[in-house]
């Protein structure tokens, strides 16, 4: 099984629409059974909130389901869980390579990196724009599944 943890500030925004939107992709491709998915933050300020309504809002309107989620906190431990933990900009990298006290294993990078970026994720909170947030993360995790479907038929 192939663990994916996407990981942001808050957990409510942009690794929330991530972990539905991958989601939804593997299930399109009948992978459900081989990759677990998941999110999480780097901070404490939104533990036990649900999504953020504007990406509960961009999903409907994009007709991909909602995962049930409440805000979790990333921890060192997630570092041997997962086989990808995902940060949506530059400050998340920092942080989660702080949480886990390195990345031996080369297994944190921005989610923009499967698409060839090096462009961070903007954080609609601040922006406002999930428009531009979901193109982004439909972008990266569109990427990120062809990259783990590539690494899977070797």
């Amino acid at each position: 099984m192939i663990r994916i943890l996407f990981v942001c500030h808050g957990n409510i925004c942009r690794s929330t629409m991530c972990e539905s939107v991958m989601t939804h992709l593997v299930s399109q491709k009948n992978l459900s059974e081989k990759i677990h998915i998941a999110s999480a933050a780097t901070h404490n300020d939104e533990i036990g909130n649900p999504p953020h309504y504007g990406t509960a809002r961009k999903l409907k309107q994009a007709g991909i389901p909602l995962v049930p989620h409440r805000a979790v906190r990333m921890t060192k431990e997630d570092y041997a869980r997962y086989d990808y933990l995902i940060g949506m900009d530059s400050a998340n990298i920092r942080n989660m390579t702080r949480i886990t006290n390195g990345d031996p294993q080369g297994k944190i990078c921005k989610l923009l990196t499967f698409a060839n970026s090096s462009r961070d994720i903007a954080d609609p909170w601040y922006t406002g724009n999930f428009d531009e947030t979901y193109a982004d993360v439909m972008e990266g995790c569109t990427a990120l599944l062809r990259h783990i479907e590539r690494a899977m038929s070797r």
